[in-house]
């Protein structure tokens, strides 16, 4: 068995995801980086650490499943899969390209790869509820991942999935960018979310709150979720939209629009910068 990365190995790891979302939105010339930059470091620990997959065999029976409701940040799934080997890297040039298996929203009729088809937000909970309690009456034993958005925890079909959760007993794994910042501006003045860690635990579900730029962190609240089965849990981990590249951070004017030349170049800089320190 391979030795496990150290948490500044992962880091790196992050960096490089950086590095390629900003290739992908910049070629594409459309797409979503502010999302995927904020979430590099929660993927590369995902991918590098805590999923049981096999790149080189994607449908192994035994796979956790990693369900993505937010499916506007595809770019880092995708970076973090070509990075960990699920594709070669230059593949990912080709994001939202015509005839690309890279969909700016991931679709699993083009790249069956991944576990289920997104876009429309709210729908990802309910999704993976469904699959952990079948997961459980067929008696497997692979994990089922849910990544959300605080932005989509407005839509209603997310509490209806929430409540279901808890009243089954459904063993998912959820965790939540909370940026703070959907595609119309700050949540806090789109719609008021308040505190989501507090209204998932008033639900039932068993919930954390961490820092989802600290490596240690994030391997801690996803190691504690694998020694716990016994109901829905929920990993509130707070973001910076556009984290690691200075003129994107915290702005919602990134959120979904790419980067030209001259500031593509800076963003770069900024993150070889880094993964260089």
């Amino acid at each position: 068995m391979a030795s496990k990365l150290t948490d500044q190995q992962i880091q790196n790891k992050a960096n490089e995801i950086r590095r390629e979302v900003i290739r992908m939105v910049h070629a594409a010339a459309c797409g979503h980086p502010g999302g995927p930059l904020g979430l590099a470091d929660i993927y590369a620990v995902l991918f590098f650490d805590i999923l049981n997959h096999r790149p080189k065999e994607p449908f192994f029976e035994g796979r956790d499943r990693l369900l993505i409701s937010n499916g506007h940040v595809s770019a880092v799934r995708y970076a973090a899969m070509a990075l960990s080997g699920y594709f070669p890297v230059e593949e990912l040039l080709q994001f939202r390209q015509l005839g690309s298996r890279l969909q700016g929203h991931p679709s699993t009729r083009y790249m069956p790869e991944v576990e289920n088809s997104s876009g429309s937000l709210g729908q990802g909970l309910s999704n993976a509820v469904g699959l952990s309690l079948g997961a459980r009456q067929q008696k497997q034993t692979y994990r089922v991942f849910c990544a959300m958005s605080d932005g989509e925890c407005g839509e209603g079909m997310t509490w209806e999935a929430a409540q279901a959760a808890v009243h089954h007993r459904a063993p998912v794994i959820a965790f939540l960018d909370n940026n703070g910042i959907q595609i119309d501006g700050y949540t806090k003045d789109v719609l008021d979310l308040g505190d989501l860690e507090k209204k998932f635990a008033s639900f039932g579900w068993k919930t954390r709150r961490e820092n989802g730029h600290d490596i240690a962190a994030i391997r801690s609240a996803f190691n504690d979720s694998l020694t716990y089965s016994d109901g829905p849990q929920m990993i509130v981990f707070d973001t910076i939209l556009g984290k690691g590249v200075s003129f994107m951070e915290n702005q919602p004017g990134w959120h979904g629009k790419a980067p030209n030349d001259e500031l593509a170049e800076k963003a770069l800089s900024e993150i070889a910068a880094a993964m260089a320190s």
